[in-house]
């Protein structure tokens, strides 16, 4: 019965966060607002005592794990290897979830802050690279003008 629940949550967040994107100025992804939102209600829930199936938040956060890793690698520069990205987000996105729901909130904290630095060295650009391409455009522009 609480999948029913859960999947109905998902359908029901979605639908409600698809409708308001309609009118927001930024996007937001409807499902993984569905997703994202049944499994922190849930978790809630169960913090507060209640009886939930800790499988079915688990599942929903394995899945937004997933689907933050794919997200965010869309934004890596072509230097940075995909797979390396994924190796070590996905399993250190794992083990925060399992944390989070296992509660053990001080391998949940020091998930985020490795999740932080891994996602700092893949998606934040050296300064030195926009001063080499400012370079590089200026002596590409001598170079066309030189003859």
């Amino acid at each position: 019965m609480e999948i029913v629940i859960a999947s109905s949550s998902i359908l029901g967040i979605t639908l409600l966060v698809w409708m308001i994107g309609k009118v927001l100025p930024f996007q937001i992804c409807p499902i993984c607002a569905g997703v994202s939102g049944t499994w922190a209600w849930m978790l809630l829930l169960s913090f507060l005592g209640y009886e939930i199936d800790l499988m079915i938040p688990a599942i929903l956060l394995g899945g937004s794990v997933v689907g933050i890793a794919y997200q965010l690698e869309k934004k890596l520069s072509a230097s940075k290897s995909p797979l390396l990205w994924k190796v070590l987000f996905i399993p250190t996105g794992f083990i925060g979830a399992y944390s989070l729901i296992s509660q053990w909130w001080a391998v949940f904290f020091a998930a985020l802050a490795l999740l932080g630095m891994v996602s700092a060295v893949f998606l934040i650009a050296p300064r030195t690279s926009a001063a080499k391409s400012a370079k590089v455009q200026e002596l590409e522009k001598k170079m066309k003008n030189c003859c």
